[in-house]
């Protein structure tokens, strides 16, 4: 079953506390290919590059600048896997540079929707 891994920090540096490093996130991707169980997955660009669209009941569209949401947590990106059940995907996601150091990542099933529905 394929899960989605989304590695969520906190807002600002001063307020995540101690950062994984670069290199651990290079050895943990590295540890997923190895195993056979990377699907796919980026890291996203700073937040300050980020663009949010909403389209109003009239239809009209509203672009800003960075995300438009009330949280103290952003996406830093993610993985996809597939592994046998959930209980895979959260041991992959607990051996993650992510979980660690007051941010978190959130375990999410890949929906399967066949072909033309």
């Amino acid at each position: 079953m394929k899960y989605m891994l989304l590695y969520m920090s906190a807002a600002t540096d001063a307020e995540a506390g101690d950062q994984c490093t670069f290199e651990d996130w290079i050895r943990y991707e590295r540890e997923m290919k190895d195993s056979g169980i990377w699907v796919s997955g980026h890291p996203l660009q700073d937040l300050t590059t980020c663009t949010s669209v909403r389209v109003g009941a009239d239809g009209e569209r509203t672009i800003t600048d960075g995300p438009f949401v009330e949280t103290r947590e952003v996406l830093g990106g993610y993985d996809i896997i597939d592994v046998p059940d959930l209980d895979a995907a959260l041991k992959w996601a607990a051996r993650s540079p992510g979980a660690t150091g007051g941010a978190s990542v959130q375990v999410r099933p890949i929906a399967e929707i066949p072909v033309g529905v």
